[in-house]
């Protein structure tokens, strides 16, 4: 039976439990990533914590909402069991009735609900095979580029700071980034911070010959994946195919396990084409909308 439960009454093992245990599970939904990027975050928990759906709940004008946080690419359920699409519009059909607007990022596709839904594209690698094997499945444009590369002499390099990181994001790709605000970067610090001191996550970079900074990725790693969390780059470091470089490096050194590289999307084509480029396949996740805010709140959503 399902039950709704505030994030202090949560049981944050056996919470953590049963995300570990689905199948190439993802961070998303651990405890302490949703502590540090959706603060104040609420549940829905079945039959003692044999699956979970975590549910990010804010408030603003009076009315509670559900939304997606920023850096937090996908929810729903996590249940070791692969047949869940009924359990999803049971999971749906009980989401408390005080949530007037919701906008959430889900795993699942939901069949039979009352929401909006719209596909959205994410890229995995499956990295169980041998580096060998894995090379092969590169395209030939993305091999070319790893060893243009490999001939620039770069070094990949693990003393990255968050702040150092953010910055090269914010001067360049993130350039007025209007969806992106103060406040989730300072999330997003947090985060890295926890993960590189708690072992569930790497910050490396790569700099130029007068030490700048050109090049940055954070990946979180768990028991069923390694995600590449969030890039940043540089016009030097898309002329030296650094990310061709790095992503290789850590295929690679994670080969031969039972995870998957989880490229954290894109839709931008350029973006997926890149994803693509390593051999990682499309697999779709689902924003689910539904406002029921009173008119005219609902215009100032």
């Amino acid at each position: 039976m399902i039950e709704y439960l505030p994030g202090n009454e949560v049981d944050k093992d056996k919470w953590d439990l049963c995300v570990s245990s689905v199948p190439g599970c993802k961070p998303y939904g651990f405890s302490w990533y949703l502590d540090i990027m959706a603060p104040g975050w609420e549940a829905l928990v079945d039959d003692d914590y044999d699956s979970v759906f975590p549910v990010p709940a804010f408030r603003k004008y009076g009315f509670y909402y559900i939304a997606t946080p920023v850096f937090l690419q996908q929810l729903g359920i996590f249940s070791p069991d692969n047949n869940i699409a009924a359990k999803l519009d049971e999971y749906l059909g009980f989401m408390p009735e005080f949530y007037r607007l919701i906008d959430l990022c889900i795993a699942q596709l939901p069949e039979g609900s009352d929401f909006m839904v719209t596909a959205r594209d994410n890229y995995e690698l499956d990295i169980s095979k041998p580096y060998s094997k894995l090379w092969e499945e590169y395209s030939s444009d993305c091999r070319r580029n790893i060893r243009l590369a490999i001939d620039a002499k770069q070094q990949i390099e693990e003393d990255i700071s968050p702040a150092e990181m953010i910055s090269l994001f914010r001067q360049n790709s993130g350039r007025g980034l209007s969806g992106v605000k103060k406040r989730d970067y300072i999330k997003l610090s947090s985060l890295m911070k926890y993960c590189a001191e708690n072992g569930k996550g790497r910050l490396l970079g790569v700099r130029n010959s007068k030490g700048e900074l050109i090049y940055g990725v954070f990946i979180v790693i768990v028991k069923g994946s390694v995600t590449l969390l969030f890039t940043a780059t540089s016009a030097e470091s898309r002329e030296k195919r650094t990310g061709y470089l790095v992503v290789n490096s850590l295929i690679e050194e994670y080969c031969d396990s039972d995870r998957i590289i989880d490229f954290a999307g894109s839709s931008i084509p350029g973006v997926a084409d890149y994803n693509k480029s390593f051999g990682s396949i499309r697999v779709p996740y689902y924003r689910i909308f539904r406002n029921r805010l009173p008119w005219p709140v609902k215009l100032f959503k």
